[in-house]
C-alpha cells in the first residue's frame, strides 16, 4: 500500500517571515474523492504574508519574468475559460497562492503529465489560503510543488531560476514512483468504463475493480495471464517445439550450449543465422543474419550474458520484422520494423553519426515514454557487434556516402494494423492460444504482411508475455491504436464494471451501531462483507481489528480483499478532509445528519455551511443506478436531493412530513413511521407490496431504524426477511 509521505509538512523558517515570500504551513496526500475533487490531489496550507499586499499587477516586471519561464502558461484557462484566461489575472492582479497553482500544474505539464485540476481559496485567516491541485503521485506533487515554490520566488525577486534542472529532478522522481505508459494506457481505457483503479505498490501492479469482481495488471500482464505460459513464452526453444507441433512457421534452429557448437549448427541448418537467449526479452542479447564463424561465436557469448538457460542458434528468416499485438486470441495491433542505419560524410565518427542521425530522433530517449531508445555503441555489445561485423567502431570515421547498419531489431515502430492478411491474423492467433497467452506479442517476420502466407518467406520467430503497448500507442508512424480498450474488455466483458455494492453511512450519536447492524441484515443474505466503522474493522464476520476503523486504510483493506462482495464504511468529516475515501463511487448512501463540528477547527470547518460542502461528498459519490437514504427531519439535509445522480430514500418520524409528501407523489421512495409501523410509501413500494412493519416497541433511535429499513430496501432485501430482521431488533 503507498504511504503517506507528505502529511504534518513542517513550516518553513520563520526567519523568512518579514520578505515576499509564500511559505508552505502544511500538505496532506487526499488519496481519493474529497471535497475538491473526485481524483486524487495534494491539499497545500500556504501562508503568502507581505503578498498579499502584493497582488502580480504590483510586483515590477513579474509579468515578463513568470512567461519567460513557463510560456505555456499561455495555455491556462483560468476566470475567462479560454486560453490566456490566467495570464489575463496576473496582468489585472492576482495573489501569490491562486500563481503558485498555476505554476505546479504547468510543472506537471512540462513533466510529462496531464493533471489541469487545481484551487486555491482563502481560509478564515488572512493571508493564509488551502491551495489544491491533481497529481498522479504523491512524491511527484511535492516535487512539482517545492520546485513551483522556487520558480515564484525567482520570478519575484528576478532571480536566476534553472528550470531545466528542476524538470530533471521531477521527471526522475516520475520514473522512479509514476506509472510506465503501458500501464497507464490501460488504466486510461478502464477509466473511460468507470471501472475502479487501485494502485496496489509503487511500481506497475494495479487493481481494477473491487473485492471479489476485481483483476490485476502487471503492465500488460493480468490475472488471466497464465503462469506456465509465461514460463513456456520464456523458454524459446520450448515455446518454438509447440508450435511446431501445432503447425505454425517457426524457423529452423537448436539449443546451443557452446560457441563451438553454435557454428556447428549454423553450418548443419545453413547460413545466414541468427543468435538470440533462449529467455530473452526486448531483443536483448539478438544478432540476426550472422553468416562468419567469429561473428557467430561472439553472438553467443553475447546472448549468453543475457540468458540464464542459454543460447538458440536459428535460421534466418528474410523479410521485415512485425510485431503482431494479439489480445483475447484477436489481433489487435500490428508493427513493423525497420532497420536503422547512418550515411558516413568522410569527417564523423560512427557514434558522431548515430547522435547526429539517429539519436536526434524526438521518439528515441532514455524513459519509458519514447518509443525508441538511444544507441550508445559503449553500451550496446549487440549493435557494437553489428558495427564490427562491418569492419568498425564507435570511433571510426565513416567514408562519405557509406552505409552503417547500426540496428536490424526492436525498432517496430510503423503501424501496419490494416494491412494485415486473415491468414497471418489467424497463425498470430494460433500461436499466442497454443502458449496460452491472454495477452502476446508476436515477434513475425514475413516478405508482405498484407499478402497470404504461401508463397513468401514467414516465421513466427517468438511469443512474448507482458508485452511492451508504446509502440502501438505511439507509433512512429501511422495510426495509433487503442490497445488498451480490448485487454479491458477481455477482463471485464459487456456491461461488467469490477464494482462491488458500496454503501457508506454517515451521521450523529442518532446511527451509532448502524454499520454492524446493516451488516448483519446483508449478511443474512449471503453477503460477504467488509465493515469499517467506529467500532472496528471486520471482514465476513471476522473481528480483524477493535480499534476505531472509520477510516481511508480500513476501508482500502476491505476494497482490495477477494473475500469480500460489499464494502459498508462509516465515513466521518476528518476523514474525508484529512485523508479522501478509497471508492470512487458509492451505491448507496445513508446519511441522518451533518454530525458534530467540534474539532474541524484544524480543517478551516467553522460554519455550517462549510460542513454541508464537507459531507455533500458522501451524496456526491453516489452512482446514478444507486440510492441516498437522508433524513427529511434534518432541515439542513433536505438540499441534498438535488446533489445525488441516483435516486433519493427520504426517511422520517412522520409521514406527515411536506418534503416526503411531495416527493412521494411525484413518485419518490420514502420510509417513515406511524403508529409504531414503519411505512414504505411510493410507486415500488406498491408494485412490491411491502406492507408496513409493525416492531414489538418503540425503538431507541427511531432514526437508525427508519435508515436500516431504506438501506434494506435499496440493497434489495427480501420483504419478508427485511421484517424478520428489523423485528428482531425491535
Amino acid at each position: 500500500m503507498i504511504e503517506n509521505p507528505i502529511r504534518d509538512t513542517k513550516p518553513a523558517d520563520t526567519s523568512l517571515m518579514t520578505q515576499k515570500r509564500l511559505v508552505v504551513l502544511r500538505t496532506m496526500w487526499l488519496d481519493g474523492p474529497n471535497i475538491w475533487t473526485y481524483r486524487s490531489c495534494i491539499e497545500a496550507l500556504v501562508d503568502i504574508q507581505e503578498l498579499e499586499q502584493f497582488p502580480s499587477n504590483l510586483l515590477p516586471g513579474f509579468y515578463e519574468r513568470l512567461t519567460a519561464l513557463l510560456p505555456g502558461l499561455v495555455d491556462h484557462r483560468c476566470g475567462i475559460g479560454e486560453p490566456g484566461g490566467f495570464l489575463l489575472r496576473v496582468r489585472e492582479g492576482t495573489y501569490a497562492a491562486h500563481m503558485l497553482e498555476h505554476i505546479v500544474i504547468e510543472l506537471h505539464t512540462l513533466a510529462g503529465l496531464e493533471v489541469g485540476f487545481g484551487k486555491a481559496r482563502m481560509t478564515s485567516k488572512e493571508g493564509v489560503y488551502k491551495m489544491v491541485f491533481r497529481t498522479p503521485d504523491p512524491v511527484v506533487g511535492m516535487a512539482c510543488l517545492e520546485a513551483g515554490v522556487r520558480l515564484l520566488h525567482a520570478a519575484i525577486d528576478g532571480t536566476d531560476y534553472d528550470l531545466q534542472a528542476e524538470l530533471k529532478v521531477i521527471k526522475r522522481h516520475c520514473d522512479m514512483h509514476g506509472l510506465g505508459p503501458s500501464t497507464q494506457h490501460i488504466l486510461d481505457a478502464a477509466y473511460a468504463r468507470r471501472i475502479p483503479i487501485v494502485r496496489l505498490n509503487d511500481g506497475n501492479l494495479v487493481q481494477l475493480g473491487h473485492g471479489n469482481k476485481q483483476q490485476r495488471i502487471w503492465t500488460a500482464e493480468t490475472s488471466k495471464t497464465s503462469a506456465i505460459a509465461e514460463g513456456i513464452a520464456a523458454d524459446k526453444d520450448l515455446c518454438k517445439e509447440l508450435l511446431a507441433q501445432c503447425g505454425v512457421p517457426v524457423p529452423e534452429g537448436a539449443f546451443a550450449k557452446t560457441a563451438e557448437r553454435a557454428w556447428e549448427i549454423a553450418q548443419e541448418i545453413g547460413l545466414p543465422v541468427v543468435v538470440k537467449p533462449v529467455d530473452g526479452n526486448q531483443g536483448r542479447g539478438v544478432s540476426l543474419e550472422l553468416e562468419k564463424q567469429s561473428d557467430i561465436e561472439k553472438a553467443w557469448a553475447l546472448a549468453y550474458e543475457e540468458s540464464y538457460s542459454g543460447v538458440i542458434v536459428e535460421k534466418f528468416i528474410r523479410g521485415a520484422e512485425h510485431r503482431v499485438l494479439v489480445v483475447n486470441y484477436q489481433v489487435a495491433a500490428v508493427s513493423r520494423g525497420e532497420v536503422v542505419g547512418v550515411q558516413g560524410d568522410g569527417q564523423s565518427s560512427l557514434q558522431t553519426l548515430i547522435d547526429q542521425q539517429i539519436n536526434t530522433d524526438p521518439r528515441r530517449g532514455e524513459t519509458e515514454i519514447t518509443p525508441l531508445k538511444t544507441i550508445r555503441l559503449a553500451s550496446n555489445p549487440v549493435a557494437s557487434l553489428e558495427a564490427q561485423r562491418q569492419g568498425y567502431q564507435a570511433d571510426s570515421i565513416i567514408p562519405a556516402g557509406t552505409q552503417v547498419i547500426v540496428e536490424r531489431n526492436s525498432n517496430a515502430s510503423e503501424d501496419v494494423t490494416d494491412l494485415i492478411h486473415p491468414e497471418i491474423a489467424r497463425l498470430c492467433c494460433m500461436a499466442a492460444r497454443v502458449v496460452g497467452l491472454d495477452v502476446a506479442g508476436i515477434d513475425l517476420v514475413c516478405e508482405h504482411i498484407d499478402q497470404s502466407p504461401k508463397g513468401q518467406s514467414l516465421a513466427v520467430v517468438e511469443v512474448n508475455a507482458g508485452p511492451g503497448l508504446l509502440m502501438h500507442i505511439k507509433p512512429a508512424k501511422g495510426q495509433a491504436r487503442n490497445v488498451g480498450k480490448p485487454i479491458i474488455e477481455s477482463l471485464f466483458p459487456g456491461e461488467e464494471n469490477g464494482r462491488i455494492p458500496t454503501i457508506s453511512y454517515s451521521g450523529g450519536t442518532e446511527i451509532d451501531g448502524f454499520g454492524p447492524e446493516l451488516t448483519e441484515i446483508l449478511e443474512d443474505q449471503g453477503h460477504r462483507v467488509g465493515l469499517a466503522c467506529e467500532q472496528g474493522l471486520f471482514m465476513n464476520g471476522r473481528t480483524i481489528n477493535k480499534a476505531p476503523s472509520a477510516n481511508w486504510q480500513s476501508g482500502r483493506n476491505c476494497l482490495i480483499n477477494k473475500n469480500l462482495d460489499t464494502l459498508v464504511m462509516q465515513v466521518k468529516a476528518s476523514t474525508i478532509l484529512s485523508e479522501g475515501l478509497p471508492y470512487d463511487r458509492a451505491s448507496l448512501a445513508v446519511i441522518t445528519s451533518l454530525g458534530a463540528i467540534d474539532g474541524l477547527e484544524e480543517w478551516d470547518i467553522l460554519t455550517k455551511e462549510q460542513h454541508f460542502n464537507v459531507m455533500r461528498t458522501v451524496i456526491d459519490l453516489v452512482l446514478s443506478s444507486g440510492h441516498a437514504v437522508v433524513n427529511a427531519d434534518e432541515v439542513s439535509l433536505l438540499p441534498l436531493k438535488d446533489l445525488c445522480d441516483g435516486k433519493v430514500i427520504w426517511i422520517s418520524s412522520t409521514n406527515s412530513n411536506p418534503v416526503v409528501e411531495e416527493h412521494v407523489k411525484n413518485g419518490g421512495m420514502a420510509v417513515t413511521y406511524q403508529g409504531e409501523n414503519i411505512h414504505f410509501m411510493g410507486n415500488r413500494a406498491e408494485s412490491e407490496r411491502r406492507s408496513p412493519i409493525p416492531l414489538k416497541q418503540p425503538p431507541q433511535s427511531l432514526t437508525k431504524t427508519l435508515a436500516l429499513a431504506a438501506a434494506g430496501w435499496a440493497m434489495d432485501v427480501p420483504h419478508h426477511l427485511l421484517r424478520a430482521d428489523i423485528r428482531k431488533r425491535y
